[in-house]
């Protein structure tokens, strides 16, 4: 068996906890660059991870607070999977990765950093895009700030700054 290591996600994983929920927060915000927000629909949202695993790691979530996946309505549900497929169409022609992860972490035993409102990852990914620097300098180098990338990625979603 092989491990994969993220050395880099610990800031993250030790960072004190504000309460309260940073999705409602930011949902309720107007400043859509400023938290990285890419589109607003009519039940979900499409969002950059300000922690990224990757460059353009967005992330799809409902306004409505709720855990479980299948405490969500029909047409939140049919949303959600339909701004992830314009998630990886607007990935594949901005960024061009060679593959990606798409998926949900449902409970904190499951890995959810925020376990009490779902949401999707959608994580492009290249071929050797894991090097040397995670492993040996426990550092992770994104080419792009997350500003730039929002950029980059919002007219595509049809955000503006």
């Amino acid at each position: 068996m092989k491990s994969i290591w993220a050395p880099w996600r610990m800031e993250y994983i030790l960072q004190s906890r504000e309460p309260g929920c940073f999705l409602c927060d930011i949902i309720q915000d107007t400043e859509d660059r400023a938290n990285l927000l890419l589109k607003r629909g009519e039940t979900c949202l499409v969002l950059m991870n300000r922690y990224p695993y990757n460059n353009g790691h967005l992330m799809v979530a409902p306004y409505r607070h709720t855990e479980k996946l299948q405490d969500l309505t029909a047409q939140e549900q049919a949303e959600m999977m339909s701004l992830t497929s314009l998630c990886l169409d607007v990935l594949t022609q901005v960024m061009a990765p060679d593959g990606f992860n798409v998926g949900l972490n449902l409970g904190e035993a499951a890995g959810a950093g925020l376990k009490d409102h779902i949401h999707a990852h959608v994580v492009p990914r290249w071929g050797g895009d894991t090097n040397f620097m995670p492993v040996l300098g426990e550092t992770k180098v994104l080419p792009q700030s997350l500003e730039a990338t929002w950029d980059s990625l919002a007219p595509h979603f049809g955000a503006s700054a």
